[in-house]
């Protein structure tokens, strides 16, 4: 897991503080995920009924929303694929290990189009906005980084229950 990017350590510029974090994040939803049990991933201990695994396909497609078809301005097949009857959905033949893959690609791609794109360039004109002007890629990180956080720590909570792993 890469180390917090503490707010006193030396950055290139806030495209790097924003992929730090982004990174961070990613990487503890991971790590928390592989701390559990394949049971724990599978299963819920909330009364909402998400799990594990489909919070990780969850944030995969947040990334590929929001860069993709968002920013990018690609067709994107299914972006709303992490869905099925208006809740997260994981198809039993998903494994752990297809979707970390799935997670970090879709972070690596990330990766790259923040390193190669000023942050106030604007998304490219579509579906993704709904009719309103297009998002700059900074608004589009920024919101990026507060979806990591908050789910890592819905699965910090939910680690715990299980008997997972615990702490940063």
């Amino acid at each position: 897991m890469p180390p917090f990017p503490e707010p006193t350590a030396p950055a290139d510029g806030r495209a790097e503080v924003f992929l730090r974090y982004l990174d961070y994040f990613r990487e503890g939803v991971l790590a928390k995920a592989a701390g559990l049990t394949e049971e724990e991933r599978r299963g819920s201990r909330l009364p909402s009924g998400w799990t594990p695994l489909e919070l990780l396909k969850h944030l995969r497609h947040v990334e590929l929303r929001w860069i993709e078809w968002g920013f990018q301005g690609r067709d994107v097949a299914d972006p709303w694929g992490d869905q099925r009857d208006e809740r997260w959905y994981v198809a039993p033949e998903e494994s752990f290990a297809e979707l970390t893959a799935a997670l970090r690609s879709q972070g690596a791609h990330t990766r790259a189009v923040v390193e190669g794109t000023d942050l106030a360039a604007r998304g490219a004109p579509g579906p993704r906005w709904e009719g309103a002007d297009p998002a700059s890629l900074e608004r589009i990180m920024f919101h990026l980084v507060q979806e990591y956080a908050r789910h890592l720590g819905h699965l910090d909570i939910v680690a715990e229950l299980a008997g997972g792993p615990v702490g940063e």
